[in-house]
């Protein structure tokens, strides 16, 4: 080796060794490099396993959901895990992307950070755990619920100088701060079904909801997006459990569906009460429902092959899923291509289905008011 050829080696080993440290150096974030005009500093964010960044692995969090703790989640994009119940990107990160921000941190992680936190836990349910508890309609395997969230968001308040005493710091904190409710019910419904108790679940998950939100505008919140139940009954779990003549136009469960629908629907007059009574704050109810529905009818469009099929499963059946072999589990393996699928492990959502719901969303049709309204507002106040 030449000396010239000596020194463009050395200089393209050090390159390449920076690249490296870099990339393993550097938190999560979005891919978005542009720190201008940002419509919000911060996220809040609340829900279950389908915004959870990871509140259920943690040194607190409960061992039966450590199988998220390694590859194949997260095999999409980030390309390791990442704690999220997919194998990629969720609803949230999309969200944090558009507003041009780094991904939301777990509280558990350390309760925070200065781009937002996140209170979703997978398992989560908008009804206290000890009804359940009571019933008989948990394995206790998270006992947390939406009031855990409130509680931990109390905390994180008063960490952030927003206690009771100090509105007028919650009114700064809130100023700039995007609330984001993501999905939560489906827990509640999925623990009560078959038995007598759906009626119950159904009022008390949407007064809790309710009462929940109510909490949080009371604090100050200013812009707050509420997401609705995606048709729960088109999940691959309700099409293996559900008998075959309970379908509906889209060949999901037409019962599981009919209850994500009305709860939908009466979550939606609660919101509507709710802006009546805080009109300084923007309420928008993201309509994941109809986001799902549009995707479902256009299949192709998306590039969607797999509308009920898990990617990653046991390998058998109409499905490519069983309770024995579920994804995380030795004798599941991923799909080549989880961009053709809907469905990642029979429960959750693929990456490609989290963005196209996303972008439905933040940019089409299926939010009401619509997001870009909410920023539009947002910047007027700046």
């Amino acid at each position: 080796m030449t000396p010239n050829e000596h020194s463009s080696h050395t200089f393209l080993l050090t390159i390449i060794t920076l690249i490296i440290f870099l990339l393993s150096s550097t938190p999560l974030s979005s891919s978005s490099s542009s720190s201008s005009n940002k419509p919000f500093s911060k996220i809040i964010a609340f829900g279950d396993s389908f915004t959870d960044t990871g509140n259920t692995v943690s040194e607190t969090g409960p061992s039966g959901f450590n199988f998220v703790s390694n590859l194949p989640y997260g095999m999409t994009f980030f390309h390791r895990s990442t704690n999220r119940y997919c194998d990629g990107r969720l609803v949230i990160d999309f969200v944090a992307e558009a507003l041009k921000l780094p991904y939301i941190p777990p509280y558990r992680s350390g309760g925070g950070a200065p781009n937002g936190v996140n209170f979703a836990v997978a398992g989560s349910t908008a009804i206290e755990h000890k009804f359940f508890v009571k019933n008989n309609l948990t394995f206790d395997i998270t006992p947390e619920s939406l009031g855990t969230q409130l509680n931990w968001f109390n905390k994180y308040l008063g960490k952030q100088g927003c206690g009771q005493n100090n509105q007028g710091k919650c009114g700064a904190l809130f100023d700039d701060a995007l609330v984001w409710v993501g999905e939560i019910g489906a827990n509640d419904y999925a623990y009560a079904a078959e038995t007598k108790l759906s009626k119950s679940i159904q009022s008390l998950a949407i007064r809790r909801v309710s009462n929940f939100l109510e909490a949080v505008l009371k604090k100050g919140a200013k812009y707050v997006v509420i997401q609705g139940l995606p048709p729960t009954g088109c999940l691959t779990l309700a099409m293996f459990l559900a008998p075959t003549d309970d379908r509906d136009e889209l060949g999901c469960v037409r019962s599981v569906n009919t209850q994500s629908h009305t709860h939908n629907t009466l979550l939606q007059a609660k919101i509507q009460d709710l802006r009546k009574r805080y009109p300084k704050s923007t309420i928008v109810y993201a309509d994941y429902e109809n986001a799902y529905r549009d995707i479902m009818h256009s299949s192709s469009k998306y590039g969607f092959k797999e509308a009920f099929k898990v990617c990653c499963g046991s390998g058998s059946g109409l499905y490519n899923y069983d309770f024995i072999s579920v994804c995380g589990s030795p004798a599941a393996k991923p799909c080549s291509n989880p961009t053709q699928y809907i469905n990642w492990d029979g429960v959750h959502l693929t990456e490609a289905m989290n963005k196209a719901v996303s972008g439905l969303i933040l940019q089409g049709r299926h939010s009401h008011p619509s997001f870009q309204d909410l920023i539009s507002r947002k910047r007027s106040q700046v």
